[in-house]
């Protein structure tokens, strides 16, 4: 008889003295943790057991007070912080281990699972782990009430033991089935997901799947890397992660993800990204506020299967809207930040810092979409971009998946290319200075930067190569960018074109028959 999600967590249930028969490390037995009973595990186990509730009717965690909850608002629920003293593999690994309370915004209690010599123990809730405030709220929940997320501190060894690591950390995985890293900047931004469901579909709520439990594997004292396993569950599907995390530089993520679907999605999302656009220089409604630009993410990046660069400027549309880029075995995509100059933004909150975050698949894919959501924002306190793989074949009840992926959270693209980069998008008036501007018409200008523009012969002039789905170009040229610094060339032309629907382009620079520029893609709605 197959083991219930109940039974199955049931089963590591039992409180277990931390001197009792069983693994405990020496680290955990001085620590203030508790542990449950010791149960086989394994990453093969996992699967088996995500597909064995996937065929077996949704049952919703168990709910804390709501009342209580409520209370703990980001202010309250900022005042509790995880004891470091009591953190896990603090005196035996290379990076602590810690965690999150129950909140407002975090209601789901998470199950935490440490790993050794293939066994698992579930680290068991104490509000005693936590530092909180006398009058906190937080103290009126059940002394079982779980932990809402984790966090890995900062390396005591090595280049990131300069850093306090009780006050840093570079990887939290917190909310539904989000996670996040820090860059080569030490700076969060963006944010990855275990997989988005339904995004943007008419008429269809999207569905937020959570990571329900989390098993940690003891790692050895030096290693540079964490390997964490996870279960996902949703009302549509359910999954087994691994996630095997690199501090070095950046922060460098292998994902294996095995999932199985209970009912038909009609968005099935791999490998999400998301993210916060704003505005940027693009375009910024005049006094909307005193910053130049506010995002954390400025471009989508693609390798298509085909070799082909592309860069795809976001925007902060007027609707919702959904773009899709069709491809073959994509070599990769991200959500990017280029633009990483200070001056650019003005602010204390340091924009420039964000990481940009690549996903590079480790197997084949196949045919399906690169898909880039963007949802219409008037602040920079709500993620309104996605972006992420959708298969080709439908996403049905009863289909299995399994995706292998890299995840690199670095403040460029891992794979150098030689083309230059798109490094700006400007938009104006169309027409020319001291004539009368003419009614629909929009000047684009598009910067490009270094590559093989840098090494063009003098007197040679890259060539803009142009399309639209719609409308005529015209005044069309390129020219160096007269700042003196190699390379930079930008490409203006006007576009006309009648209506509100949008129009689809695409430029790229080249001289001599060599293509010496990735693509810009944009998508712009004439107003």
């Amino acid at each position: 008889m197959p083991m219930t999600r109940r039974a199955f967590l049931a089963s590591s249930l039992a409180t277990a003295s931390l001197s009792a028969t069983g693994f405990a490390t020496p680290a955990l037995a001085q620590s203030g943790l508790r542990l449950g009973k010791a149960e086989a595990f394994s990453f093969d186990d996992l699967i088996s057991h995500a597909k064995t509730l996937s065929e077996q009717p949704y049952v919703s965690p168990p709910a804390r007070d709501g009342v209580i909850l409520d209370a703990l608002n980001y202010e309250a629920h900022g005042k509790i912080r995880f004891d470091t003293d009591n953190a896990v593999f603090a005196d035996e690994g290379r990076f602590p281990l810690t965690f999150f309370h129950l909140g407002q915004f975090f209601r789901t209690p998470v199950h935490m699972f440490v790993v050794a010599d293939g066994k698992a123990r579930e680290v068991l809730y104490d509000p005693a782990l936590f530092d909180m405030p006398a009058d906190s709220p937080a103290r009126n929940l059940p002394t079982d009430a779980g932990f809402a997320g984790f966090r890995f501190q900062e390396s005591r060894f090595g280049d990131q033991s300069k850093l306090d690591w009780r006050k840093n950390d570079w990887v939290a995985f917190l909310g539904a089935s989000y996670f996040r890293a820090i860059g080569e900047s030490f700076q969060y931004g963006l944010s990855a997901r275990g997989i988005a469901l339904d995004v943007a579909v008419p008429d269809r709520p999207e569905e937020f799947p959570a990571f329900t439990q989390f098993y940690f594997d003891t790692p050895e004292p030096d290693a540079p890397s964490v390997t964490v396993y996870a279960l996902l569950e949703g009302p549509s599907i359910t999954g087994a992660f691994s996630f095997e995390m690199t501090r070095d530089g950046g922060v460098d993520m292998t994902i294996d993800k095995a999932l199985f679907l209970r009912r038909d999605v009609a968005r099935f999302g791999v490998a999400p990204l998301t993210s916060m656009y704003w505005y940027s220089e693009t375009a910024k409604r005049t006094a909307v506020d005193w910053r130049p630009e506010v995002h954390d993410s400025d471009g989508l990046g693609l390798w298509t299967g085909a070799g082909e660069r592309v860069w795809r400027p976001l925007n902060n549309p007027p609707v919702t809207t959904a773009s899709a880029f069709t491809d073959d075995n994509p070599r990769g995509f991200g959500l990017l930040q280029r633009d990483r100059q200070f001056d650019h933004y003005q602010d204390g909150v340091h924009y420039e810092r964000r990481p940009s975050a690549w996903v590079e698949p480790l197997a084949a894919w196949g045919k399906g979409t690169v898909q880039l959501i963007e949802i219409p924002t008037d602040d920079e306190i709500h993620d309104n971009v996605v972006a992420f793989w959708v298969p080709e074949a439908p996403a049905r009840a009863g289909n299995a998946y399994r995706f292998r992926y890299r995840l690199h959270w670095r403040d460029h693209e891992p794979e150098p290319t030689a083309l230059a980069l798109v490094v700006a998008t400007r938009l104006g008036n169309g027409g020319q200075p001291g004539q009368p501007r003419p009614q629909g018409v929009r000047k684009f200008m598009v910067e490009f930067m270094g590559g093989d523009l840098k090494d063009l012969p003098f007197g040679v002039k890259p060539e803009a190569v142009l399309w639209a789905s719609r409308g005529t170009f015209s005044y069309v040229f390129t020219e160096a960018v007269p700042n003196d610094v190699p390379g930079h060339w930008r490409a203006q032309f006007d576009l006309t074109a009648d209506g509100t629907e949008p129009v689809e382009m695409r430029l790229f620079l080249r001289a001599e028959g060599k293509t010496l520029s990735e693509t810009w893609a944009f998508q712009y709605r004439p107003f």
